[in-house]
């Protein structure tokens, strides 16, 4: 039988240690509960001890959040222990996580102590957070530059003190994959007692191998891994949530799995991006806005003939519709011909490897090539007629008043009105839009441009809106930035109707 790995989250701790990504607290509640839909078995709320704020976000998560294990980290110190209690005080299910430097490094340089106070010091640590919670967590940091003989009596001697769970952090993201596995592998067959807990993995990205050192660990035994939503932290980061589940959910044969809700995940990186203003890369792994994207002509190809010739997961799987193909000067005529017919035309074969010549042609230019430039490109080509078109547009804004639109839409020749309130001009007419046609629609891109410079200049917009599951894409260029937004959607709903 699979054996569980539990997930560790630890987002809201080591990931907010990042500069410039401080939340406060009901933004930390929001990612606790987005955390929570996800399906994370413990989160980290925070280090309580290091200020007033992180004091009450533990607590008031604790309160907010019901499923997961709600976590405090501590240093080997009681003050911070009694800290993490009181914090944790409403938590339905609570975890102190308590530690000290194993390290050469850290015993001499950091802590001026010996090996052997070290023990003693992680000992007395672990025992009196036993007398505040059952459940308590060890961690030996930089265990990675641990020696393993003595990491192994360090293990020992915490889980026979009560530790429920002992962390092995590669806390400078130095170890290979094969050293740390072989570690994890150490622990399992030379610590006594060890079957009584469980072993964790927390690897960082320094060296670029964090979702591979936690593979690895999991493969020797390790079944907790301590993880961040797009691998924020510190320096380089940590190891990435979404990289780990995706691995063992893409490896059948791995004998392991998690309780992550995988469809979740692009909708809570997105949160927590947002929230922390630190953008993914977008080259980022399950995550990034080029991990479906495709813009080779090989490639594109074999997307279109069958998605699996060249992506392992299937964008659906983590909450991401479809893949895109990005028309480049790399696209070939499959490519282009998919694209077109998205936009509403028919080509016959001469037409279309007439704008494929054109096209080619553009793309030299250009480093990618959006649908407003094949529209140029389609000129005159036969197209169908809409069956939907903004016929009027009345919006109230301002500082002191509720946003407000009445639209007029020709639908089919006949015109029919709403009027809508919202959170301002835009989100008002869409509203209003959305009466008129009855059809469940969901927003799932806007984007505004500037064409040129200037405020009386032209802008474009895109939006790209999902109807029953399929996507739709719609295009307006306009003065009037709140029109040219309107019949962007009106342009994608026509392709519905």
């Amino acid at each position: 039988m699979d054996d569980k790995i539990f997930v560790f989250d630890t987002t809201l701790r080591d990931g907010e240690q990042v500069p410039g990504c401080q939340l406060n607290t009901v933004e930390k509640i929001e990612v606790a509960k987005a955390l929570e839909q996800l399906g994370v078995d413990i989160i980290e709320a925070g280090f309580p001890v290091s200020s007033p704020g992180d004091f009450q976000s533990v607590q008031e998560i604790s309160k907010a959040v019901s499923n997961p294990v709600i976590c405090g980290l501590t240093r080997a110190v009681e003050k911070d222990i009694e800290v993490a209690a009181q914090a944790l005080e409403y938590a339905k299910r609570k975890r102190i996580h308590t530690g000290i430097g194993t390290s050469p490094y850290h015993i001499k340089f950091k802590l001026n102590s010996t090996p052997e106070q070290i023990i003693e010091r992680a000992v007395a640590a672990v025992k009196y957070a036993k007398k505040f919670v059952e459940d308590v967590e060890f961690y030996a940091e930089d265990a990675g530059r641990t020696d393993n003989e003595y990491l192994a009596r360090v293990v020992e001697a915490v889980i026979a003190a009560g530790a429920t769970v002992v962390n092995i952090p590669d806390t400078t993201g130095y170890c290979l994959p094969a050293e740390f596995g072989a570690k994890i592998k150490f622990l399992k067959e030379n610590v006594k007692g060890v079957h009584k807990a469980i072993l964790s993995t927390h690897c960082h990205n320094d060296l670029g191998m964090a979702t591979a050192n936690s593979i690895e660990g999991i493969l020797n035994g390790a079944r907790q891994v301590e993880v961040t939503l797009n691998g924020i932290g510190e320096r380089a980061g940590n190891t990435s949530l979404e990289e780990v589940v995706m691995a063992i959910r893409s490896h059948k044969d791995l004998p392991v799995y998690t309780d992550i809700k995988a469809k979740n995940i692009y909708k809570t990186s997105r949160l927590v991006s947002s929230l922390m203003r630190m953008p993914v890369q977008p080259n980022k792994a399950i995550v990034g806005r080029n991990a479906f994207a495709h813009s080779s002509g090989i490639h594109q190809d074999g997307v279109l003939k069958n998605r699996e010739n060249y992506e392992i997961i299937d964008p659906k799987e983590v909450g991401i519709k479809e893949s895109s193909i990005e028309l480049t000067a790399r696209s070939g005529r499959a490519a282009l011909k998919h694209r077109v017919q998205l936009l509403g035309y028919k080509l016959s074969k001469k037409e279309l490897d007439d704008l494929y010549g054109r096209f080619l042609e553009l793309a030299d230019k250009k480093k990618d090539i959006k649908d407003d430039d094949l529209e140029a490109l389609l000129g005159n080509v036969s197209k169908k007629e809409k069956a939907v078109s903004l016929d009027l547009l009345q919006v109230v804004c301002g500082k002191s008043v509720v946003p407000m639109a009445t639209v007029t839409l020709k639908i089919n020749g006949e015109e029919q009105s709403a009027t809508a309130s919202g959170n301002g001009p835009i989100d008002a007419a869409f509203s209003a839009v959305k009466q008129i046609v009855k059809r469940k629609i969901l927003l799932e891109e806007f984007l505004i441009q500037a064409i040129t410079r200037g405020s009386d200049d032209m802008g474009k917009v895109h939006v790209q809106i999902e109807n029953r599951g399929k996507m739709y894409y719609g295009f307006s260029a306009s003065t009037d930035i709140i029109t040219g937004a309107v019949e962007a959607l009106v342009d994608a709903i026509s392709k519905i109707l």
